[in-house]
C-alpha cells in the first residue's frame, strides 16, 4: 500500500482519538510543539524521522520499512 502524507496524517489523528488524547497532550508527551503535531496530523510540513519516531512512540505505533518487488521493465 502506497502511503501519502494525508493517509499517514489520518492514521495518526485516528490513533490519537482512539486513545482519548488531545493534540496538546501528545505534543507534550512527545516533546514536540503543538504546531508540529498539528502539521503532522494535517499532512503538512517536512518532519524529521526523529520527530515522527517520538510521536509514534507516544501513540504506541511503529514505523516499518519493507522491501517490495521492483518492476525491472518499468520505464
Amino acid at each position: 500500500m502506497k502511503m501519502s502524507p494525508e493517509s499517514i496524517a489520518s492514521l495518526l489523528r485516528e490513533r490519537r482519538k482512539a486513545l482519548a488524547l488531545v493534540q496538546q497532550d501528545v505534543a507534550q508527551m512527545a516533546g514536540v510543539s503543538l504546531h508540529t503535531l498539528h502539521n503532522l496530523e494535517s499532512g503538512k510540513g517536512n518532519p524529521t524521522l526523529e520527530v515522527i519516531a517520538k510521536v509514534l512512540e507516544v501513540l504506541g505505533l511503529e514505523l516499518q520499512i519493507r522491501a517490495r518487488a521492483l518492476d525491472v521493465n518499468a520505464p
